[in-house]
């Protein structure tokens, strides 16, 4: 050994992750708290939209519940719809067209080789309950486009869960 420290690309990829999610958030809410203005619906679907993507995994039930109060159940569902399933299209594609090495060099090949067993072995019930729970869904979308998972079947099963999960939300917590 030379005495130099070794930092892994994994290691590099969680802080710049990390730190990205901390400041949308401060730009977003924290902004908005700041200045005393009321949140609004773009911060909730900035938000929303961001924690759906692969490589920034955030607690966006946590950010439904918060906003609830401030817009109508149907207006925060269809925003949080809307954007969920953009986000995991785009999960989707990434998987698709990006190299599986460059994919398990960030996200680590334990947690992709076991979100593809999930999805090999149960299919659409994977989808469907990782989208229905706050579970790593955007790995799932991930890894359906690693394994080129049938799209439409995919959105579909998505989009269902996603909407139970937001329904549910917002019957709970009104």
């Amino acid at each position: 050994m030379n005495g130099k420290i070794v930092i892994p690309k994994k290691f590099w990829f969680i802080l710049l992750t990390s730190i990205t999610a901390i400041c949308l958030i401060s730009f977003t809410i924290g902004r908005e708290l700041y200045a005393g203005k009321t949140e609004s619906i773009f911060s909730f679907g900035f938000i929303h939209f961001s924690g759906y993507l692969f490589f920034l995994l955030m607690p966006v039930e946590v950010a439904f519940i918060y906003y609830l109060p401030f817009y109508t159940e149907f207006k925060l569902v269809a925003t949080a719809l809307g954007t969920a399933v953009l986000a995991q299209c785009i999960d989707y594609y990434i998987g698709k067209l990006i190299r599986p090495k460059k994919i398990f060099e960030l996200m680590g090949r334990k947690r992709i080789t076991k979100a593809e067993r999930y999805i090999r072995r149960y299919g659409l019930l994977t989808i469907f309950v990782f989208n229905l729970f706050p579970l790593s869904s955007p790995v799932i979308a991930l890894v359906a486009g690693m394994i080129k998972f049938n799209f439409k079947q995919f959105i579909l099963v998505s989009t269902t869960g996603l909407l139970l999960k937001y329904i549910v939300l917002s019957i709970c917590f009104i």
